[in-house]
Parts: C-alpha cells; sequence; structure tokens
C-alpha cells in the first residue's frame, strides 16, 4: 500500500493565512491537495481588495482597478493591481526566508537573511510609481494577446526597504557587470520546479539607482503575499515585471540577462513602427525600459451628469517614467483645444503626479467628454489616440477620456 504524503507544517500555515482561520484536521490534508475554499475563491476577500476591482483572470492572478478607485495620493492595497505570471509561493518562512547574491560578475556569491537586510543597511522610503507594461492593451486593434488590461494595472504605493546599491557594494561587483537579473519562489503554472514563471531584470545603472530598493514594506506594513511578501525588487518607473515579487536570489550578469520573459517578444516592442498586425523578427525588438507619460483622471467616475451652469472639477494623476511631467492639460472638444490643469511636483523621483482644474465653460446641455493630456520634461505629450501599434500590446500611453452629461 503506498504511504500517504501529508502537508507540510509550512505549507499548511500558508492555506491558514489565506482562509483566515484553523484548519481543523489540516495536519492529515494531502500534500497537494487545495482546499475547496480556495479553489477560485473570491479574490476579494482573498486579497483585501476593493469590490469595484476587475479580474482578469485566475491562473495566475490578474486584476486591475477602474479610474475612480485610484484616486489616493498614495495607492493603498485594497486597490492596488495584481499581475502575477505564474502561482503564488505556499511555504513562506520568514524565518529562514534568504537573498542570495550569485552570477558572472560577483567577486563571491553572498547570503543575506531578513534580518541581515534590516539590521546591517540603512532603510529608505520612496513612493515610486509601477504600471504593467501592458495595461491599455485592451483598446490595441488587430487585439494583442495577453491579459486585456484597460488603465487600472498602475499604482503609486510608499516602499520601504535597502538600496539594491549597498547590497551590491557589499558584495562587490566586477567591472564587467551589466545588468541583473532577479529569481523568486513563485512556481510555475505547470508547478514544474525546473521552469521559472518569470525571471526579468534591468541594467547595471537602474540597479544602481537611489530608489531601486529591495523592499520589505509597503505603505508601512509588511508587504502583503499578492504583492511580493517577504521581499520584492522595486524598479520604479519601468515596467513593473522588473520589480520582481517573492524575492530570494538576484544574478549579476556580465550580459544581458536571459531568464524567462526576457526573450522572444516578453516586454518588448518593435525597435522602429510597423504596420498594425505586422510579424517582427526579434532581433528587432527592443527592450521595455522607461515608461512613456500618462495620466488618469480620477474624479469624477465616467458618466458623471451634472447640472446646466455647474462647474466640474477634476483631478488625477500623472507620471513619464524615469522623467517628470511638465505640462497637464484637458479637453473638453476631443482634443480640438486645450487647457491648462494645475500640476503637482512629484513627492520624490519616480513617483505619478497630482493635478486637478475647474471646469466651468460647457456652453450647453449634452454629451461631453473630458480628455487628460500630460507632457514630460523633454516635451513628448501623450498621443491623442492609440499609438504605434505592437504584437504584444504594450505602452498604450494614450489620452485617458470620460464621459459626463450635461442636463
Amino acid at each position: 500500500m503506498k504511504r500517504r504524503n501529508f502537508i507540510t507544517k509550512s505549507a499548511l500555515g500558508t492555506l491558514t493565512t489565506l482562509l483566515g482561520t484553523e484548519i481543523v484536521f489540516g495536519s492529515t490534508m494531502p500534500r497537494d491537495y487545495n482546499p475547496l475554499a480556495l479553489q477560485d475563491p473570491d479574490p476579494f476577500k482573498l486579497f483585501n481588495k476593493d469590490s469595484g476591482m476587475s479580474v482578469l483572470n485566475t491562473k495566475p492572478w490578474n486584476i486591475e482597478a477602474t479610474a475612480h478607485l485610484l484616486d489616493d495620493r498614495v495607492t493603498p492595497n485594497s486597490v492596488m493591481f495584481i499581475r502575477n505570471n505564474g502561482l503564488i509561493p505556499e511555504n513562506v518562512d520568514i524565518n529562514t526566508w534568504s537573498l542570495t547574491f550569485d552570477g558572472e560578475s560577483v567577486e563571491n556569491n553572498k547570503v543575506y537573511t531578513l534580518a541581515e537586510l534590516k539590521s546591517k543597511f540603512k532603510q529608505y522610503t520612496y513612493q515610486l510609481t509601477l504600471e504593467c507594461g501592458g495595461n491599455g492593451r485592451s483598446e490595441f486593434n488587430p487585439p494583442a494577446k495577453g491579459n486585456q488590461w484597460t488603465i487600472g494595472a498602475v499604482a503609486s504605493a510608499e516602499w520601504t526597504g535597502v538600496r539594491l546599491r549597498d547590497l551590491l557594494d557589499d558584495v562587490g561587483i566586477k567591472n564587467d557587470a551589466v545588468y541583473i537579473g532577479y529569481h523568486a519562489a513563485d512556481t510555475h503554472l505547470s508547478r514544474n520546479p525546473d521552469k521559472e514563471p518569470i525571471s526579468r531584470g534591468v541594467p547595471i545603472a537602474k540597479a544602481l539607482q537611489e530608489e531601486t530598493l529591495i523592499a520589505f514594506k509597503m505603505n508601512g506594513k509588511d508587504i502583503p503575499l499578492a504583492h511580493g511578501f517577504p521581499l520584492r525588487l522595486i524598479a520604479g518607473g519601468w515596467p513593473a515585471s522588473a520589480s520582481g515579487k517573492w524575492l530570494n536570489r538576484i544574478s549579476v550578469r556580465n550580459k544581458i540577462h536571459d531568464g524567462a520573459k526576457m526573450t522572444g517578444t516578453s516586454y518588448r516592442v518593435p525597435c522602429k513602427p510597423v504596420a498594425p498586425g505586422g510579424k517582427v523578427a526579434e532581433e528587432d525588438m527592443c527592450i521595455i525600459e522607461s515608461m512613456p507619460v500618462k495620466s488618469l483622471i480620477t474624479y469624477p467616475k465616467s458618466g458623471a451628469i451634472l447640472k446646466d451652469g455647474q462647474s466640474l472639477n477634476i483631478r488625477g494623476h500623472a507620471w513619464a517614467g524615469e522623467l517628470e511631467v511638465s505640462k497637464m492639460e484637458y479637453s473638453i472638444d476631443f482634443g480640438a483645444s486645450w487647457k491648462s490643469c494645475t500640476l503637482e511636483k512629484p513627492v520624490n523621483r519616480l513617483a505619478w503626479q497630482h493635478f486637478s482644474a475647474t471646469i466651468s465653460n460647457f456652453p450647453k446641455k449634452g454629451y461631453y467628454e473630458v480628455w487628460a493630456r500630460a507632457t514630460d520634461s523633454q516635451g513628448l505629450a501623450q498621443p491623442m489616440i492609440l499609438p504605434g501599434w505592437n504584437p504584444k500590446g504594450y505602452l498604450n500611453n494614450a489620452c485617458h477620456r470620460i464621459a459626463i452629461k450635461i442636463t
């Protein structure tokens, strides 16, 4: 008779945390069994998310906000988008968690415990904007494969941790270092332990920026499990796929990192414009780095109804990857004319900026659209409609629009 393989204590602990209560007789549960309550569970309760968010995928989890839910100046967990490529780790134990540095371009491999990271190095807190490279994919035509994000795969939370540059200084890197690649504890959808769901990275120059963190807190608390607990790389201003969750290893490379989702068409766009629907050779695709200028109207909610003669106050956020937003405008005549918004400076580099305006020039009753347009510090403005097509539907930074009716 085959001996039964029972669940491990660490895995049972993770399941108990997810369910929020003790699993009676949990010790007799088969090792690979998934409780019914966690089979396509209620994601809003499971991840403490606002019920107004949209679930795009459950295996893996991909959830986005709607524009009006992102009105907070600092994005709370309740409305922060989830973009996963694999399965969330089931055996997180902070007492045994460690971060390893290895690769061709380190002097010697080195391992840090969580306690060492928190005690040995100075901690920093920055508000950093993360946006999925595919945010806005649903608007592309011909359609692009992948999660059909609309506008809600963006967030700007406060992250606390240690600077990656301080760790690299402590480890010691060679002069030939050109890239870092991250590795994590999430599981491939196939559950094949030899496959990584995602292993991306950034050039060494980005790794050495002051705001690039190895983070262990989000908005002053432990990072939620869905967002990378207990350790996450944060590289603000770049596609969020560069900010690896559940971080347990960093490889310092003497070449561009070649991990999962670093090759082919993943997080790459044509180096030169192509016709919609056209095929692009891999060698003609360029890795996405700094995200383009973009903005979002978070108040009022699209579909607002005003009385004739009533003014409309709008507000929202704008961001521009590595750059700063220098100008913010709105239009109520489908882009025929534009008026200025009040634009605030970012609280720190790579944080989004807040804008506001009062619109009092609706000429008569009827249907209107309010369009928002940001311009970055190099003078590049958002396109009014969909930008250049690309095979994976990345980098849609077209103007955000809300509908208004004057009665």
